[in-house]
């Protein structure tokens, strides 16, 4: 089917939801055909719009062969090229509408930043990510359910995960799993040289129950006094819980909640994610094998990021993009100009697949 009449196809389809949902159709049908109405909206105006321009092309085309006034054919001739160029983003902008869409970008996220190699000092930038997403998820007015913070009792973070709730989270979010590195001069470090640590962070999009089922038989739960950092206020009851799912040997530990019920559903929200995530992850593999660069899902254990303190340098090496603006990176969580390069770049790359 040629790129025309896959356009004409759709459009058809979307006159005939109209028609139908005009129809006063109700019940499980009303709800899937309005879905579908809904869910062809944006890609059925982009192919308007690029119609529309193709039609005004071919009307000044005409006019500068039919038409006598010379005056009128110089004005013609003056917009075609301008249109032209339209015409090729509106293309471009239905073929990227096109795509096939991950499934996991409607959903909520849930991030987890891990204290890598470098100590406590790891820790300390641990900490300053986890904050930068929750400034940047902010910024976008989504919602932040904290799930769980395990400190250093001295700023640091060893590890700490959250929910991201709101429209575009993971879709967004989804390019920051992976290794980042951090370059500075550690505020212990009195001979001022420059210390290289690293944090990983982990983004899972939110499983519900429909999502991914967990049988009882496949979990051990078990419950424990908990203790240390983020502990202390329940540490006279066996209030945590680690969860061990069976057959894949994952483990979730929570200890934040004083209540023992909210601890097994917050692990048991967690494990379901990491579990959702896998099978994700082994279809991400299995196309990764026909991509040379993968921006959207790539290598967990893959360094993607630098940031570089003395230079004010943020360095995504996936793209080879650098911004001179740490500190509006990190301390405000101005993420959105390395996102939009991101994305746009995995659009390029899967379009280049698709053509």
């Amino acid at each position: 089917m040629s790129f025309q009449e896959n356009l004409k196809k759709i459009l058809q389809r979307h006159e005939e939801l109209s028609a139908r949902l005009a129809t006063g159709i109700s019940g499980e049908e009303f709800i899937k055909a309005s879905k579908e109405y809904s869910d062809q909206q944006e890609v059925v105006e982009k192919i308007t719009n690029y119609n529309n321009a193709q039609k005004e092309l071919a009307d000044l085309k005409e006019m500068m062969t039919s038409e006598n006034d010379s005056e009128l054919k110089a004005m013609a001739e003056v917009e075609i090229a301008p249109l032209e160029e339209q015409i090729k983003d509106l293309e471009k902008a239905v073929k990227v509408a096109l795509l096939p869409k991950d499934e996991a970008d409607a959903k909520n996220a849930i991030i987890e930043v891990r204290a890598g190699t470098g100590g406590e000092e790891a820790a300390l930038f641990a900490a300053k990510l986890f904050n930068m997403y929750i400034r940047y998820a902010e910024k976008k007015r989504w919602k932040v359910e904290i799930l769980s913070i395990a400190d250093t009792g001295i700023g640091g973070y060893k590890e700490a995960s959250a929910l991201i709730s709101g429209a575009g989270a993971f879709a967004r979010l989804k390019y920051e799993s992976g290794v980042h590195r951090v370059q500075r001069v550690p505020e212990t470090e009195s001979s001022g040289r420059i210390h290289t640590s690293a944090a990983t962070v982990a983004v899972l999009p939110e499983a519900e129950e429909v999502d991914l089922k967990i049988e009882d038989k496949d979990i051990r739960i078990d419950t424990y006094r908990a203790s240390g950092a983020g502990g202390q206020h329940v540490n006279t009851t066996d209030s945590a819980v680690r969860v061990t799912h069976i057959p894949t040997g994952l483990v979730v530990t929570q200890q934040d909640e004083k209540s023992q019920h909210k601890n097994k559903a917050k692990a048991l929200k967690i494990l379901r994610s990491r579990l959702y995530d896998l099978e994700r992850q082994k279809i991400d593999e299995e196309r990764a094998t026909n991509r040379r660069g993968q921006v959207g899902s790539g290598d967990r254990s893959e360094r993607i990021r630098t940031y570089n303190y003395p230079q004010s340098r943020v360095t995504d090496h996936r793209i080879n993009l650098t911004l001179y603006k740490i500190e509006e990176i990190v301390a405000a969580g101005e993420l959105d100009e390395i996102i939009e390069a991101l994305i746009t770049q995995d659009e390029i790359q899967r379009l280049a697949e698709a053509i």
